[in-house]
């Protein structure tokens, strides 16, 4: 993997690209992530695909631009990204929050969409009870509280059985919290609960789509999954038995598979 900065339209973007294969995978991360959490995936399907990973502007070393990152804007610099380095379309893989980001490229480039993965992410805006989590969430980070989101997120996004054998991972997601300029924080927190629906959009899309969900994802409980699989027919589900919200750490050989198997390989 090759580590650049390019300017991404006006925004300076850090990302890494493995610059071979004739298929391209971009891997977009979600909320209080970054690159790094792809590092040991990474090696699972690069032989096969060119993979391409990046730090979302307002999280990693990327940059913050303004008080609030819609995901229509950073659906906008992905999509920039991509005609800097070349790359006419991809596979977009977009987990949790880089699902929104997702949904947004493919509403708004769906040239540059070969396929979409939603990786334990989903259509829907964020619920009324959503929002106003994400809002005391803002009020923590402006208080100087950071510290209670780097307690509790990162861990609740495995399943509580594998949170023991996942530790060191959690430990780096910890870090990654401390690392993120707040001001990152809630520029993505506001531009989450700015989203939109994106059902429609979806059942439209003409790009395959396939969902992966884990069935003991505390996020997206396992009877939302399925409620959202079933308004979807036109995609293919993938479930993930031993997973929370997190299968690319909690089952990493069985989401290769699945992801290599929709790319076509």
């Amino acid at each position: 993997m090759v580590e650049k900065f390019i300017m991404a339209g006006d925004t300076a973007l850090h990302l890494c690209d493995s610059e071979k294969g004739e298929k391209c995978v971009v891997l977009l991360h979600g909320y209080l992530e970054s690159i790094l959490v792809w590092e040991e995936f990474i090696p699972l399907i690069y032989k096969s695909v060119r993979v391409v990973t990046l730090d979302l502007p307002g999280h990693g070393i990327s940059e913050v631009k303004g008080s609030v990152h819609t995901m229509d804007y950073l659906a906008d610099v992905v999509s920039a990204a991509l005609k800097a380095l070349g790359i006419e379309s991809a596979y977009i893989v977009g987990h949790s929050m880089g699902g929104y980001v997702a949904l947004a490229l493919c509403e708004r480039h769906p040239e540059q969409v070969a396929g979409v993965v939603l990786l334990h992410s989903t259509p829907n805006a964020d619920s009324e009870e959503k929002r106003k989590n994400r809002e005391r969430e803002i009020s923590l980070v402006k208080s100087g509280k950071k510290e209670l989101l780097a307690q509790t997120a990162p861990g609740a996004g495995f399943a509580a059985d594998n949170r023991s054998r996942c530790k060191d991972f959690i430990e780096d997601l910890v870090e990654i919290v401390h690392m993120t300029e707040d001001e990152g924080i809630v520029a993505l927190l506001g531009g989450m609960m700015a989203r939109k629906d994106q059902n429609d959009m979806l059942r439209e899309l003409p790009a395959p789509q396939l969902f992966i969900f884990g069935r003991k994802d505390e996020y997206i409980p396992e009877a939302v999954a399925q409620t959202i699989a079933e308004a979807h027919p036109q995609a293919k589900v993938v479930w993930m038995d031993n997973s929370g919200h997190m299968s690319f750490v909690e089952q990493p050989q069985q989401c290769a598979q699945a992801l290599l198997s929709f790319v076509g390989l």
